[in-house]
């Protein structure tokens, strides 16, 4: 199956939203796409009509695409409800309220199996899959037992992308950072960056994106400014939401922002393997 994961240099760097638009986008040419997001920590969730339960941000990315959600697009679903606990979905279902290390010892090989099974059942029914990952993929303390990242590009068999958000500061040593702790099969995987929440004249930052390629030798597929008023509900932000103008399609809307900023073509050729 076509597709890539999208991974981020922190939390809220905007990977939920950049599926989002991508989602919107594939849609839009009539592709048969799927939003994909393996282990969600998140206090925001909806119950399907079979009553499975799954994270708020898969559902709206699947209205994104133009499909309906299913519990396969978010196998894992990790509720935060009490000091260092969470309830654990598996697949829709709740097993239980367990704390971090607890979960980490007992529910990892289960996960890889409800990932794998997800996975599967997604290729029967579409042709691209937009894998949203989480956090980081640099966590080295976690990687060991990693059901988010750089181990669901290997299972998914997709190639990565990368998004840092400018907004805060600090992205070019983010990017830098992120690449120089990932080993070099993971690093192999990611094929371009994506700089979000740009704010003024990119014509200003064309010598940071000048740097970023040279040393990473990674191209940069877009400098996306920051829109406030998409209108989208967003996963980890802090900022209260700003309506878009009505009469709005807020997906159309906010795809069309992203991709008149990213360089389409080559995210098409990443996306349908043929980027080396």
């Amino acid at each position: 199956m076509n597709g890539l994961i999208v991974l981020g240099t922190a939390s809220d760097a905007g990977k939920t939203m950049i599926c989002t638009a991508l989602c919107r986008i594939l849609s839009d040419e009539g592709i048969r796409v799927t939003p994909f997001k393996s282990q969600n920590m998140s206090p925001f969730s909806i119950t399907l009509a079979d009553e499975h339960v799954m994270s708020r941000a898969q559902m709206i990315q699947a209205l994104a695409a133009r499909t309906e959600p299913i519990i396969e697009m978010n196998p894992i679903l990790l509720k935060p409800s009490a000091y260092m606990k969470s309830e654990v979905f598996m697949l829709g279902k709740r097993l239980a309220m367990v704390e971090g290390k607890e979960y980490r010892d007992h529910y990892y090989e289960r996960g890889i199996e409800a990932i794998q099974t997800s996975l599967s059942q997604l290729k029967k029914l579409y042709d691209t899959i937009i894998i949203e990952g989480a956090g980081s993929p640099a966590e080295v303390n976690l990687n060991d037992r990693d059901l988010t990242n750089m181990r669901v590009a290997e299972i998914a068999n997709v190639p990565a992308i990368l998004v840092a958000d400018i907004d805060r500061g600090g992205a070019i040593a983010s990017i830098v950072g992120t690449l120089e702790l990932l080993p070099t099969e993971h690093r192999a995987r990611v094929k371009a960056i994506i700089i979000n929440k740009f704010h003024g004249d990119i014509a200003f930052f064309q010598a940071g994106i000048d740097f970023i390629e040279q040393y990473t030798g990674i191209p940069v597929a877009g400098v996306i400014p920051y829109k406030v008023d998409h209108g989208i509900e967003e996963e980890d932000a802090n900022r209260p939401l700003m309506a878009a103008p009505d009469g709005v399609d807020v997906f159309d809307e906010w795809a069309a922002h992203v991709k008149a900023h990213l360089d389409w073509p080559l995210m098409q050729s990443i996306i349908t393997g043929q980027r080396a």
